[in-house]
């Protein structure tokens, strides 16, 4: 959101600046009629500016300043607040009969989060949501954002978290806005990924800024952006334009094992598919871009030649602790992605040697 709407003051009540031209006539002792004589207008002009019905124009103003040395810019600026409270007042009174298209989005959490300013006017919440997206009324919202489901590939998967998944998406696309990016090249990113991978065993605070900072230097703004109610959704893939792509992660699962697999899945549909689509994991893909996706995230993280040396020299004996903690080592990778892995495949039951993934947490020096 534009810190600049967010700090900008709007008083509650502004006068017309024709009752200020009417509190300095009677000062000065001077009527109406005098005042008209002296600026050259008709007395009834004067009459229905002192009452607010009508304007101060930039060229009256200019005959103010000359009559009662006041600076026309204080009469023009006085008018233009007026006229902005008074259109802010229509727009808002206009808004109370949108209302109920709020109830979708889960405005207490974003403000929770600071997304967004909380407000006791529904009205101003409304509009303060509205300007949060990026859109002047919510017929736009439903033009925009219906539009991107079908830029995203989405289906019907989540017909009842529309607001909490657009929220979340808008998120990361002013987040990704604030990234500046070199233009997009399919061979430095290439070249960023098989650096970040060597980032697994690190700690958050090390792999996250680094991740952002080779990424960017790629053509790809990446940002994490914590999941909203009803929005069950690990990591989505856009395009914000033909030389900036965006990974965005939710941290949905908490484990590391789930936050690199989901990275790599996002950064094969950047390098695999084209830059008109977007894709949004945990929802209906296209099958064949999914596991494509699904097959560059695997290998990219296990070689797949040492999986499966590995494999032929334990199976079909249990898998250890050991065994894992020393391939994980032996490939470069964190011990609990390839306990995920393990999982997947089914050489390992879901509940054996979890302890080995780190949990993730926001806010936390595991993120």
């Amino acid at each position: 959101m534009d810190s600049r709407i967010q700090n900008e003051y709007y008083p509650d009540h502004v006068t017309p600046p024709g009752w200020t031209l009417s509190d300095k006539l009677e000062e000065l002792n001077m009527s109406q009629a005098e005042l008209a004589r002296r600026m050259g207008r008709h007395r009834k002009t004067i009459n229905e500016i002192t009452q607010g019905k009508a304007p101060i124009t930039l060229e009256t103003a200019l005959q103010l300043e000359a009559v009662l040395s006041i600076p026309a810019g204080f009469w023009n600026r006085r008018e233009l607040q007026y006229r902005q409270y008074r259109a802010r007042h229509k727009r808002l009174e206009e808004l109370r009969g949108h209302l109920a298209w709020m109830k979708q989005f889960p405005v207490r959490d974003m403000a929770k989060r600071g997304w967004i300013q909380q407000f006791s006017d529904a009205a101003k919440q409304l509009a303060e949501l509205l300007n949060f997206f990026g859109v002047s009324s919510p017929t736009q919202w439903d033009t925009v954002w219906k539009g991107q489901w079908v830029a995203y590939r989405k289906t019907d998967a989540y017909e009842s978290g529309d607001g909490s998944l657009s929220a979340w998406l808008r998120k990361g696309e002013v987040e990704a806005h604030r990234i500046h990016c070199q233009p997009y090249s399919a061979t430095e990113f290439r070249k960023a990924l098989t650096g970040i991978r060597l980032l697994t065993t690190e700690p958050t605070e090390v792999f996250v800024p680094e991740i952002v900072r080779r990424c960017a230097a790629a053509g790809v703004a990446v940002v994490f952006v914590p999941q909203l109610p009803q929005a069950k959704v690990s990591g989505a893939t856009c395009w914000l334009a033909p030389d900036k792509a965006v990974i965005q992660l939710s941290l949905r699962y908490k484990s590391d094992d789930h936050l690199w697999f989901t990275f790599f899945h996002e950064a094969g549909h950047i390098l695999l598919h084209g830059k008109t689509l977007g894709f949004l994991e945990d929802c209906q893909e296209n099958d064949t871009e999914k596991q494509q996706a699904n097959d560059f995230a695997a290998n990219m993280l296990i070689p797949p030649d040492a999986l499966k040396h590995f494999l032929a020299t334990k199976m079909p004996v249990r898998i250890s602790r050991a065994d894992v903690t020393q391939f994980a080592q032996a490939v470069g990778i964190a011990p609990g992605i390839v306990v995920g892995r393990l999982q997947h495949d089914g050489h390992l039951e879901f509940s054996h040697l979890n302890d080995l993934k780190q949990k993730l947490v926001w806010g936390s020096s595991r993120q």
